[in-house]
């Protein structure tokens, strides 16, 4: 393995880290410590929310990165490796969640203005759309397990014995 090669190898490694350390981080620790730290939900979620934004960035710049490499390391070969379409999926669902889900959320936000929007008559609406968009965050965390699990196994499986 050449050093360029070694190279691409360790940014690769070190965008997955960045970017699935980030989604867990976001997910699992910021989030839940907000809701318990500040008495007002409307503040702590919306600090959350401006968490999970800068999550879905780091996304979708870890994941261009993450594909770029492996297209030019892999070429053509990248269609047959589990890795590639783990990533995919993930990026659709950062997309989606980015560019779809908080959308919808937000102006729900706004048609409930002044008014908290759980306190309000659509209430139950983003209740439904939080659900979703929360499924789909713990499907990313998981494709980013088996993403990390995925990458570990090609490095074994690529080093000679």
């Amino acid at each position: 393995m050449g050093t360029v090669s070694r190279l691409l190898s360790a940014v690769q490694a070190l965008a997955i880290t960045f970017w699935v350390g980030a989604l867990w981080t976001a997910g699992f620790l910021v989030a839940p410590l907000l809701f318990r730290a500040i008495d007002d939900r409307t503040i702590a979620g919306g600090l959350a929310g401006r968490v999970f934004e800068a999550t879905a960035f780091i996304g979708l710049i870890c994941g261009l990165l993450v594909l770029v490499i492996m297209v030019s390391r892999r070429r053509a070969d990248v269609l047959r490796q589990p890795s590639f379409w783990l990533v995919i999926a993930m990026l659709c669902l950062v997309l989606i969640g980015q560019f779809v889900l908080q959308p919808v959320m937000a102006g729900l936000r706004a048609q409930a203005y002044p008014q908290e929007v759980m306190r309000s008559a659509l209430g139950n609406t983003f209740a439904a759309w939080h659900a979703v968009a929360q499924i789909i965050y713990l499907v990313q965390c998981l494709l980013g397990a088996a993403l990390v699990i995925s990458t570990i196994a090609q490095r074994a499986y690529a080093q000679p014995t």
